[in-house]
C-alpha cells in the first residue's frame, strides 16, 4: 500500500483531475467509483479496478477492509482524510474510491431486443434513476443521444447504485438511425395522448423513447413512434418527472410479462 501525504503528488493530482473533469474521464476512458457499494458492484459484475484510493478512516471501516482483502494485487493508495476529501464527491465519504476502465458495449446492431432510448437527457439524477429502473425491470440496452449527460459521471454513477455494471450503455447514439432500423415497436409518452400505457401492449421487442426534461422528444423521434401513450394522472399534478415516467412504463411492462 503506497502512502500519499501531499496534494502535490503526481498520482494524487491525476486522480483529482479524473474526479473533477468529465473531459479527462472521456479522454482517458476511465471512470471514478466513489464508495464501497459501487466498488463492490464493479468487482462483482465487471472485474477488478485499476487503482484504489483509501482514507485512513476508510481503513478502519470493516466493509472497506473486506473489499481490499478481496482484491489482492490491485494498486492501493493510502491518503490522509483531508487529502481523500479532495477526491470524494459525497458529503460523507465511505473512505474508498476506485479508478476503473469505463465499460464499452459492442456497437448497436439490429438484433436489439427491448431497450430504452434517451434523447438529450440532462439531469444526472434522472439518468441514474432510469438506469436503476432498467436494471431492475430486466432491460439490458440503454441508448443515449450525443446531447445527453455523460452516463459515467460521478453523480450519475451514485444515482445508478451499481446498475451501470449490469447494463449495456450506448452513449453518443444516433437515435434516429437506431429508430429506423429497430426491429420492433417504438413507444413514446405524451400527456393527454388518447391511448394510455396501461392499454398498450408492452410485450415483445419494444423500444421506450424518453426525451429532454424540458423539451421532450424531438419531432423526428415522435414521428418514428408506433404508439404514443399517456400515463393517467387522476391527481392534481400536471406532469411526471422523466425518471418517474420511465419507471411507470418499465414496470407496467414487467406486470404484463407476468400475466
Amino acid at each position: 500500500m503506497k502512502q500519499i501525504s501531499s496534494g502535490a503528488n503526481p498520482r494524487y493530482k491525476a486522480l483529482r483531475k479524473l474526479v473533477q473533469s468529465s473531459q479527462e474521464r472521456r479522454r482517458t476512458g476511465l471512470s471514478v467509483l466513489d464508495g464501497a457499494h459501487l466498488v463492490a458492484a464493479y468487482r462483482e459484475h465487471a472485474g477488478l479496478p485499476w487503482t484504489i484510493a483509501v482514507s485512513r478512516s476508510g481503513l478502519a471501516n470493516p466493509e472497506v477492509r473486506a473489499l481490499l482483502e478481496a482484491m489482492p494485487g490491485v494498486e492501493t493508495l493510502a491518503l490522509g482524510d483531508a487529502l481523500f476529501a479532495g477526491l470524494s464527491t459525497v458529503a460523507t465519504p465511505t473512505g474508498i474510491v476506485a479508478v476503473v476502465e469505463t465499460p464499452r458495449p459492442a456497437a448497436v446492431t439490429q438484433a436489439l431486443d427491448a431497450c430504452v432510448m434517451l434523447e438529450d437527457l440532462q439531469d444526472p439524477g434522472n439518468l441514474g434513476s432510469i438506469l436503476r429502473s432498467c436494471a431492475a425491470s430486466g432491460i439490458t440496452d440503454v441508448l443515449l443521444s450525443k446531447g445527453s449527460v455523460h452516463a459515467w459521471s460521478p453523480r450519475v454513477l451514485r444515482a445508478g447504485m451499481g446498475a451501470h455494471f449490469v447494463l449495456k450503455i450506448h452513449e453518443d447514439a444516433d437515435l434516429t438511425a437506431v429508430a429506423r432500423a429497430f426491429p420492433g415497436r417504438l413507444l413514446a409518452t405524451r400527456p393527454r395522448a388518447p391511448q394510455t400505457v396501461f392499454d398498450t401492449d408492452l410485450k415483445g421487442k419494444i423500444g421506450f423513447m424518453f426525451g429532454n426534461e424540458g423539451a421532450g422528444l424531438s419531432a423526428a423521434l415522435l414521428a418514428a413512434a408506433h404508439s404514443v401513450m399517456a400515463i393517467p394522472m387522476p391527481g392534481k399534478g400536471e406532469s411526471l418527472n422523466v425518471a418517474a415516467a420511465a419507471a411507470v412504463c418499465l414496470f407496467e411492462r414487467v406486470r404484463q410479462l407476468r400475466q
